[in-house]
């Protein structure tokens, strides 16, 4: 057994975001996500074959749904589950803070 914390060793600012895979298991992955100010190129949407659960547990970020105007602005404690093929993107992610995101990557049952 190994204790870790989901903030420890937490990277500098960086051109690229952070992916450390946590957890993985044959229909999901847990995987902790750092971001510095990245946002969705212009134009990209993401399209994930698999559902997605996301929590922001520090910093600030704007989510985009394709067909839908409103960004909504996620703080610390927001949670959402993306459907699997549901077309979004970030908008934004806090310049002067780490971004730090935990999503759960699965497929769900009947897919």
């Amino acid at each position: 057994m190994r204790l870790e914390n989901i903030f420890a060793d937490l990277p500098e600012k960086a051109e690229q975001e952070q992916f450390l895979p946590l957890l993985a298991g044959a229909n999901m992955r847990v995987e902790r996500i750092v971001s510095f100010g990245q946002a969705s190129p212009p134009g990209f949407w993401h399209d994930q074959e698999e559902a997605e659960w996301v929590i922001l547990l520090a910093g600030s970020a704007g989510l985009r749904f394709e067909g839908h105007d409103e960004v909504l602005t996620l703080a610390p404690g927001d949670y959402l589950e993306i459907a699997a093929h549901r077309r979004h993107r970030v908008e934004w992610t806090d310049e002067t803070l780490p971004t730090v995101w935990l999503a759960v990557h699965f497929r769900a049952e009947g897919a």
